[in-house]
């Protein structure tokens, strides 16, 4: 068979979307067909496969063990920092899966009914998703160790029947004890779950509320096994909702039709992957990522997928991936940016990669945030492989823009996220309300209808979808991330479209300036954020964290990336202040609370986020803002 080139698929998706579809369409298990493959009669509000019916579960699990691969393993579970390993094959899955559905059942879950997940990254989490899938309940994972008013906030909209959840979750240095913080949500929340299932780690033993919680060993002993049950297509299959909502959050919706046709067409089509080789993909399955790439897409492909409870530093040493990927025969890794940036800030010279064969590695992919050129060239150099930058979110649900490996590798412009996916047809809106030229930032949208996988509406919120999404350009999805095509038609994913700065009249990304700085030789990664100024209106501040083992004067280096900016970028860019610091304040996903940091700089009030890793951090930050003038304590 001709291999199609990128431009041919492309055109076959632009062409005819609902054929495309259609023709994806019949590489997974349906139990009855569509009536249509794109309902419009509610547009904005679209759907897919009408009329369809389908189980996730089936086609992640019972499919492939009716199908010959009963024993291949499934899933790989990986916990440096419990010192615990497990394999499941295909087979070995499904009956836990169908053990733990059974549980559900027997707690009166049916479908329909929201169920919390809130557990960390054991393999007890998948099979909670899978089982939820199952019976056609509804799974909406909240991140383990997430504050007990946010749970208490998504426990109020979700209103789950039942709540699944851990005795602990496990850090490097701690643990963190989640049944106080699930014990308090409850109380907290105006909406009281009726049941709570506690898996109790041998590391902490949670303490149980008679009548309300039960044991998950001692339920799943006496639990018979559930057979798929059959669920529209357009029915939801979770709720994910987005990281750092206040007041009510937006549960973004997934349904069970378009995100299976979708996750299964890019594991091949934009991984390419095949059935039966092994994928990574590090991060946790309180994220988008981990629903779409640790759970269901691996498994409805009839991979391997990998699950690791631990971190790319300090578990024990930055050699900690490369283990990993040489233990397990990974072929495809899966990571944030600001993973490889630590593992580049620990051992800069990679010397951790020479102790592992990593000969099976095939790609690697990054995502999560931008991934600044430096970063894109490192990792290519150390490990010999295509390194793919490739742009998504969790409203998507799977890659919007991306380098498409498996239908045609396309030469590489590190600092681009590549071009759209079949799928998605993405433009650019500058501030005159047009269509951007060439090189021009603007607004990135993309044209609607979205494609399958893409999320539908927002839960019981129809008109927080549209006034989010789709009303500031009429007839598009609004991303909320800013950027610019170039003549090529290459995408370059700047900064969301808060972190663009006006200064002086001039729109500037903060990311292309985090470019510049992050090529400098000693800095291992940076933010820069837009401080308040009475003159210019803006002026863009840098925060650098130096590699380790630099030894140089901090103000030497300071000078020199300012003077790097200014030659790369211009003096337009006014960058005149940065400021060396020990680490930046992260989400547990990775993300850099550039806007927090924002809010401390610019003397407003601020609270501390929910999704971050370590509160201490922001006592740090605060000084080194005040060292440069800036926040609280900063000297007039």
């Amino acid at each position: 068979m001709t291999k199609q080139t990128y431009e041919a698929v492309y055109a076959r998706w632009q062409a005819d979307p609902e054929l495309f579809w259609a023709q994806a369409a019949q590489d997974v298990h349906w139990i009855k067909s569509w009536d249509k493959v794109l309902d419009d009669s509610r547009a904005p509000l679209y759907q897919w496969f009408a009329g369809a019916e389908v189980n996730s579960c089936y086609n992640a699990l019972d499919v492939h063990v009716e199908n010959g691969r009963a024993q291949q393993l499934a899933l790989i579970y990986d916990s440096p920092v419990s010192d615990t390993y497990q394999n499941f094959t295909y087979q070995e899955l499904r009956d836990k899966v169908a053990t733990l559905a059974g549980v559900l059942a027997n707690m009166g879950v049916a479908k329909g009914d929201r169920v919390i997940i809130y557990m960390p990254m054991v393999p007890e989490a998948t099979m909670a998703m899978l089982a939820c899938a199952r019976i056609g309940a509804i799974h909406s994972v909240v991140f383990g160790g997430f504050a007990a008013n946010e749970l208490a906030t998504r426990i109020n909209d979700a209103r789950p029947k039942v709540v699944l959840s851990a005795s602990c979750g496990i850090e490097p240095a701690r643990l963190v004890a989640y049944k106080p913080l699930l014990d308090q949500a409850i109380e907290l929340a105006e909406f009281k779950p009726e049941k709570c299932l506690i898996l109790q780690r041998p590391q902490l033993e949670a303490s149980m509320v008679p009548g309300r919680d039960l044991d998950w060993h001692q339920a799943a002993a006496q639990a018979e096994a559930m057979d798929c049950v059959p669920v529209a297509a357009t029915d939801p299959l979770y709720i994910l909702y987005t990281s750092g909502t206040t007041g009510v959050p937006k549960g973004v919706v997934r349904d069970n039709g378009g995100h299976l046709v979708a996750l299964k067409w890019s594991m091949k089509n934009i991984y390419n992957v095949e059935p039966g080789e092994v994928y990574w993909a590090a991060s946790d399955v309180g994220w988008v990522v981990g629903h779409s790439y640790i759970v269901y897409g691996p498994l409805f492909h009839g991979c391997t997928t990998v699950m690791f409870e631990g971190k790319p530093v300090g578990t024990p040493d930055p050699g900690a991936f490369w283990r990993v990927i040489a233990d397990y025969g990974v072929n495809t890794l899966f990571t944030a940016p600001t993973a490889i940036r630590a593992i580049k800030r620990d051992d800069p010279r990679g010397l951790y990669k020479q102790n592992y064969d990593l000969s099976c590695l095939n790609a690697l992919f990054l995502a999560g945030e931008r991934c600044d050129p430096d970063t894109l060239q490192w990792a290519g150099d150390l490990l010999g492989v295509p390194v793919v930058d490739h742009w998504w979110q969790t409203e998507s649900g799977w890659p919007m823009v991306s380098n498409p490996l498996g239908i045609e590798p396309l030469p590489v412009k590190p600092g681009s996220a590549s071009k759209e996916v079949p799928g998605y047809d993405v433009r650019v809106i500058n501030v005159d309300n047009e269509e951007a030229a060439p090189d021009e930032i603007g607004d990135i949208v993309v044209k609607l209808p979205l494609p399958p996988g893409a999320l539908p509406t927002l839960w019981q919120n129809d008109i927080g979808f549209r006034r989010s999404y789709l009303e500031t350009y009429e007839g598009y999805y609004l991303t909320a991330d800013a950027g610019y095509k170039d003549e090529d038609g290459y995408i370059f994913i700047m900064s969301r479209t808060d972190d663009i700065i006006n200064v002086a009249g001039h729109r500037l990304s903060t990311g292309g300036i985090e470019g510049v700085i992050s090529a400098h030789p000693d800095v291992a990664e940076c933010a820069v954020i837009g401080v308040n100024d009475e003159l210019k209106g803006a002026l863009p501040l840098g925060l650098i964290v130096l590699k380790a083992g630099v030894t140089r004067d901090h103000e030497q280096i300071v000078r020199e990336v300012i003077q790097m900016v200014r030659e790369e970028i211009g003096p337009v860019a006014a960058f005149k202040k940065a400021t060396v610091v020990q680490r930046l304040p992260k989400t547990r996903s990775g993300k850099v609370l550039r806007g927090t940091m924002k809010r401390i700089a610019d003397r407003q009030e601020w609270r501390m986020p929910a999704t971050i890793d370590d509160p201490v951090i922001f006592e740090e930050i605060t000084d080194s803002l005040a060292e440069v003038g800036y926040g609280p304590e900063a000297v007039e």
